[in-house]
């Protein structure tokens, strides 16, 4: 039996924190958790809920020049629950962000953020 109880935060590298910050904020609709403590390097962190947070780094990242799978679920990622799918199709389709329906024939969908990380966002009731 395993210690591990919960995922409390996943962290994500980008190369511009503003372009990344419009991106989870206007188009994601991620609220700002307002606690990040004084790192020696730029971020944002976010509130999902439940005690978890994403965290955005900005961080060289040592992946930044590798060629990505063309369909988010083959590639590593995150995924995040919302209330509509609907919902963030019509934003994402605002920002003219590509995405791609899951393959599992759940109601999902897969894009990636301006730096290319795979985002999963599953329709939860």
């Amino acid at each position: 039996m395993s210690d591990v109880v919960a995922l409390l935060h996943a962290g994500l590298l980008v190369s511009d924190l503003p372009r990344a910050r419009a991106f989870y904020e206007s188009v994601v609709g991620l609220q700002v958790f307002p606690d990040r403590p004084d790192l020696p390097y730029p971020g944002a962190w976010y509130d999902l809920g439940g005690g978890q947070q994403l965290h955005l780094m900005n961080l060289p990242n040592p992946d930044a020049g590798s060629v990505r799978p063309g369909h988010g679920g083959r590639d590593h990622h995150i995924a995040l629950g919302v209330r509509s799918i609907n919902a963030l199709k019509a934003r994402l389709d605002a920002a003219g962000v590509k995405y791609t329906a899951s393959q599992s024939g759940r109601v999902a969908l897969f894009c990636r953020d301006p730096d290319a990380n795979t985002l999963e966002f599953v329709e939860i009731s």
